[in-house]
């Protein structure tokens, strides 16, 4: 008995082994679909992450162009701050300006020879009274009428105005 008994336990290993081979080739391939399947994943994952990457970059890009633009905000506020308040005091002073021009135009204008202090006549020149002419003057100082017009291109001969400065020309 003892033959047969070895020999019924030697053929079932081999079965044995066969199955356990299967098994191990079946379970095998699974593990290969598995690990394929998770390196696909993985590789999907990967890309994933470079994109979140580029975006975190983009991001802190973004933040820092948005404080650089804040502050450049506030910095042009400030200017235009600074620029009206400039404007506001030329304003006041073109304001003053005006009120003074104002003021100046309501006030009568002083006239020659209408001031306290009475007009002297310098070396050379004749102040001229009350019922003068431009005749009479030039005879009272002995030169010719057309003489004291020469040396007096302005002066209106019409009009004579009391106080009125004028210059004698020399004498020939």
């Amino acid at each position: 008995m003892d033959t047969i008994s070895r020999d019924n336990n030697s053929s079932i290993l081999p079965v044995a082994g066969v199955i356990v081979g299967v098994v191990a080739l079946v379970l095998s391939a699974i593990a290969l679909v598995k690990v394929s399947s998770a390196n696909r994943l993985l590789a999907e994952h990967d890309a994933k992450v470079q994109k979140i990457e580029a975006i975190e970059s983009q991001v802190t890009t973004v933040g820092s162009t948005a404080d650089k633009a804040a502050r450049d905000l506030v910095g042009l506020k400030n200017a235009t701050q600074e620029a009206v308040n400039q404007m506001t005091v030329m304003i006041g002073d073109v304001k003053a300006s005006i009120v003074k021009i104002e003021e100046s135009q309501k006030r009568p204008a002083a006239r020659a020879g209408a001031s306290k202090e009475p007009v002297v006549a310098g070396p050379g020149e004749y102040v001229v009274k009350a019922g003068e002419s431009g005749a009479k003057i030039a005879r009272s100082h002995g030169v010719s009428l057309s003489d004291l017009q020469a040396v007096n291109p302005g002066v209106n001969w019409n009009k004579l105005s009391v106080g009125q400065k004028i210059k004698l020309p020399e004498k020939k």
